[in-house]
């Protein structure tokens, strides 16, 4: 059969929309319980008796373990299908989140984080995998960027769980142990659903096996993978920095905590219309110009916030810095599945993601390094600008890189 093709697997229109709906949903729900630790953290760490230093740990457990989850994810995918793996996926990070909301001690904390993040590590791959084969070619970038808005959106409904309890909404007192009782029963619930609802998009066997550096750097994808990862990399630094540390930034410039969450609020919605918009451009223009662009606008977005104190120009310019910087990373999402065989792209694009994942760790360690030496929150955003320029820089060479698969 030579290449495996999508149209024989993919459902019929009206169908897509369903599967995309159902992965947007799991994309949520990771992106909220990606947050939910920032939300939880003020009563919880006085609850358990944990050192603060502990908040940072749980965050970069969960972030290796979604590395980890991320490969053996994809690789499994190949073997025994996209469906089952990201159902089980979903499954797993659900149940440890509920664990999570019964734990007694912070060294129970760090390893259910841990499991957690292999359950949301092997959800992603698989995601990004049915979407490429559900959808048309010419709609690819489209598709799998919309099931990623998920993630923003997930972290926004977060970030509104703190305004609330900041503006009095919800009593300070409100329960953190709530916060992961709900994050963990959704994706449990919605298992069942996505089992019933996918299609198994996992093409037919050829015969042939395919080891990890064979996929990864075999056939001429080396050039590709390795930017790909360069590119993921430097992105998710930017990312998770802001992720994990933008409030407390803001407020280092003299605002409120509320309006810190009000800047996280902004990043996050302004990501959701960042997504679906460069998505649609990669689909119209191909990649090169509307990776340009973004991360042009991400330099402009990140230089403005280091430079003004004003609350107003905060606000829009993290704005600006979310629509680019999410908006870029999910187009990287949607055309890594191009560079690799369709036999084998859930494990190519695992890979990729999981060894660009490393980024998630290294952004919240760097603002907390900087921090730690008393840098000023200005000074914390610049040192993220030669970032920006490499990702960019990688980004826009893989646009010149042969891709290995259009299908």
């Amino acid at each position: 059969m030579g290449q495996a093709v999508a149209a024989e697997n993919a459902p019929a229109a009206a169908s897509v929309a369903v599967v995309i709906a159902v992965c947007f949903a799991i994309a949520a729900l990771e992106g909220y319980d990606i947050q939910a630790l920032g939300v939880a953290a003020p009563s919880m760490a006085p609850a358990l008796h944990m050192p603060e230093a502990y908040i940072g740990w749980a965050g970069s457990l969960t972030m290796a373990g979604l590395i980890v989850g991320a490969v053996a994810g994809g690789w499994a995918a190949d073997r025994i299908g996209r469906k089952p793996v990201l159902v089980a996926s979903a499954a797993l990070f659900g149940l440890f989140t509920v664990m999570t909301a019964f734990a007694q001690t912070s060294e129970v904390l760090l390893v259910l984080r841990t499991l957690t993040g292999l359950g949301l590590g092997g959800a992603m791959p698989n995601m990004i995998a049915v979407g490429a084969e559900i959808s048309r070619p010419e709609r690819r970038a489209s598709t799998i960027t919309t099931i990623f808005v998920g993630f923003p959106a997930g972290g926004a409904v977060a970030s509104l769980i703190t305004l609330s309890v900041l503006a009095g909404v919800l009593p300070k007192s409100f329960d953190w142990r709530l916060v992961y009782l709900v994050g963990g029963i959704a994706p449990l619930l919605i298992a069942p659903a996505a089992f019933a609802i996918l299609p198994e998009t996992r093409p037919e066997r050829t015969g042939e096996r395919r080891d990890v550096l064979n996929v990864l750097l075999g056939e001429g994808r080396a050039a590709a993978t390795l930017l790909l990862c360069l590119a993921f990399a430097c992105t998710t630094i930017l990312l998770y920095l802001m992720v994990g540390w933008l409030p407390t930034l803001v407020v280092g410039e003299g605002h409120t905590r509320i309006e810190g969450a009000l800047a996280a609020l902004s990043f996050n919605v302004t990501g959701i219309a960042g997504g679906v918009a460069i998505g649609l451009a990669v689909d119209r223009f191909a990649m090169r110009r509307p990776m340009v662009a973004s991360y042009a606008g991400l330099l402009v977005g990140i230089g403005v916030l280091a430079a003004t104190p004003a609350f107003a120009a905060v606000l829009a310019f993290a704005g600006v810095a979310g629509f680019c910087a999410i908006g870029a990373q999910f187009s990287l999402y949607a055309v890594s599945p191009i560079y690799y065989p369709k036999s084998a792209r859930a494990l190519g694009v695992g890979a990729a993601v999981g060894a660009g994942r490393v980024g998630s760790i290294i952004g919240p360690s760097l603002g907390g390094i900087l921090r730690g030496a008393h840098a000023s929150s200005s000074q914390v955003l610049a040192v993220t600008l030669p970032v920006i320029l490499l990702g960019g820089a990688a980004a826009v060479a893989l646009s010149y890189v042969g891709k290995a698969n259009q299908s």
